[in-house]
């Protein structure tokens, strides 16, 4: 008898699913359906390794005119609260003028994960116009712009005395009108999984009254920060560090419960995991291929309120590429790789359809592989240009720009999503 065979079926699946929460396993098995897309055994896609430069260059062109002294910040989503040009940051820390800093970092850190759970894709039909300065945004910059409203309004916050905080109350009680009307839907103003954005909210509200020992008794978002630096002491110490893996496994281990992709290993949720028939992997993972972009974003969003409450996030380079549409529309729009039927993009795919879960690993391998050649174009090494200062460089507005000029910004494929996934 094994020593296997006394382990319960619960403990194995759990074990399991800590193996698909870790950003080694979403490269390991990426780089599988690379290699094997390399050596032509993909049904779907042809690697092109020819228009790698030709990939990398539309990133160092993007960088370079987004940024001409090459001082990148990193990729997050309060890029996306400059849109316009405003500094809705400085905006914020006016609002909470007179808090200690420490809340002052609660609320940031309730208003990046609010915002980045709001960020699937809005559509090519929805826009907000933001009404102090009538400017009018559209898609990512749009939902930032939406949420950092709603949440000053206090949307998120069952404490009208407290209105610039996300709490558990506040987020079961979210009326999907309410969020609606926050970001201007209407019959001719129509935002993609209008619906599926506030069960998400009120799932992460639920989710975190479930678990006091984290999120604390009123349940925020910002619970994470001291579950934790709680080792650090009651008093951050202003040479503070975590690791950027450390936060994302707080985010997989205590929010798993929320995303409604339903797939699942035994009675574990395991969120933004795929099946793929090519994927092998040890015991009950085998088959299966992690992502967790969102949750990797919000990672990615959280370095500057972490450092704005004095713990500096290091190991960035162990995040990947988020494997979305606009990464991935960078790799097919610039030749690197390629559809092996044209007539794919015809149709209208689901998340977890092959061609789609292969599409994303191929972005997370491929894309090391441009961050590398764009360093060297850029002549950066990697401490002076992460993955994270890539991709806000970047590849992600390459790959809108080429969008654009292809497709009138619609992505290369066709994905029906959730706006939990893309």
């Amino acid at each position: 008898m094994k020593d296997t065979d006394f382990i319960t079926p619960h403990a194995q699946s759990e074990a399991a699913a800590d193996i698909l929460r870790t950003t080694a396993a979403i490269r390991e098995r990426s780089i599988q359906l690379a290699s094997r897309a390399r050596q032509g055994e993909s049904t779907w896609f042809v690697i092109d390794e020819g228009f790698l430069d030709t990939a990398a260059a539309a990133v160092a062109d993007a960088t370079r005119r987004r940024y001409p002294r090459l001082h990148i910040p990193v990729h997050s989503r309060w890029r996306h609260f400059e849109a316009g040009g405003i500094d809705r940051k400085a905006e914020l820390d006016r609002l909470l003028e007179g808090m200690p800093p420490i809340l002052r970092g609660h609320s940031m850190i309730d208003l990046t994960v609010v915002s980045v759970l709001l960020d699937g894709g809005a559509g090519p039909d929805w826009k907000y116009v933001e009404p102090a300065t009538g400017q009018t945004f559209t898609r990512s910059e749009g939902l930032a712009v939406a949420s950092f409203h709603a949440f000053t309004a206090g949307l998120f916050s069952s404490d009208r005395n407290h209105p610039f905080q996300a709490d558990s109350e506040g987020l079961r009680a979210l009326v999907t009108d309410h969020l609606a009307s926050a970001f201007q839907v209407s019959e001719t103003n129509p935002l993609v999984g209008i619906e599926d954005r506030a069960i998400l909210l009120r799932r992460l509200g639920e989710t975190m009254a479930e678990q006091p020992e984290v999120f604390g008794d009123t349940g925020r978002p910002a619970g994470l920060f001291d579950t934790i630096i709680s080792p650090l002491g009651p008093d951050v110490p202003h040479t503070a560090t975590v690791g950027a893996h450390t936060i994302l496994s707080e985010l997989l281990r205590t929010l798993s419960g929320i995303w409604p992709a339903g797939n699942f290993i035994g009675d574990m949720p395991l969120g933004d995991c795929w099946r793929h028939a090519a994927v092998r992997g040890e015991g009950l993972t085998d088959g299966w291929i992690p992502f967790h972009k969102l949750s990797q974003w919000l990672t990615y969003s959280l370095i500057e309120p972490f450092a704005w409450s004095g713990v500096q996030v290091n190991g960035l380079d162990q995040l990947t590429a988020l494997p979305e549409y606009r990464n991935g529309g960078l790799l097919i729009d610039s030749g690197l790789l390629r559809l092996r039927d044209e007539a794919s993009v015809r149709e209208i795919w689901r998340p977890g359809d092959e061609i789609i879960v292969e599409w994303r690993a191929l972005t997370v391998a491929l894309m090391d592989d441009v961050a590398r050649a764009v360093r060297h174009q850029l002549r950066l090494g990697e401490s002076q240009l992460p993955l994270a200062c890539v991709l806000e460089g970047g590849s992600w507005a390459a790959g809108r720009e080429l969008a654009q000029r292809h497709r009138g910004g619609l992505p290369p494929l066709q994905v029906a999503s959730d706006a939990t996934v893309f």
